[in-house]
């Protein structure tokens, strides 16, 4: 199967804004993210050990991923302790919400650039937040 990179409407709607905004604004855009990012369903907070840990991340980060239709809906728990990770998660689960699998998988490894994220951010966080996208696209796979 051949993937070509792309990047989804609305992820890339997000990606302009941060390219609007100077450092401190792309700070505040991540928060405004982390304080969107809505609390996990009751099935889930109850069946908690089906999501999978993101261990390069400082904070503990889980994500667990659901096929709904063609498309992939993306599950976060981050805590409200960690915003930076947490804005970044939820903007991940607001870009790529109902894309398919294969699409998921296309999305840049380091599309954060274009949001110049490695500005504002440490390297440590740049770690983690790559490694958000690359277990959301191992959880992609499975749902092909």
């Amino acid at each position: 199967m051949t993937t070509t990179t792309a990047i989804p409407a609305r992820l890339q709607e997000i990606i302009e804004d941060f390219q609007d905004s100077d450092g401190q604004e792309k700070l505040d855009l991540l928060l405004e993210f982390a304080d969107r990012m809505p609390p996990l369903p009751a099935w889930l907070r109850e069946q908690h050990h089906v999501m999978e840990q993101v261990h390069e991340c400082m904070s503990p980060v889980f994500v667990h991923a659901e096929k709904q239709g063609d498309g992939m809906h993306f599950y976060f728990d981050v805590p409200p302790e960690a915003p930076t990770i947490r804005g970044y998660a939820a903007l991940l689960a607001e870009g790529l919400d109902g894309i398919s699998p294969q699409e998921v998988l296309a999305v840049p490894a380091d599309f954060f650039q274009q949001m110049g994220l490695q500005k504002v951010l440490s390297p440590q966080r740049i770690n983690g937040i790559s490694a958000v996208l690359a277990h959301m696209k191992r959880q992609a796979v499975k749902e092909m």
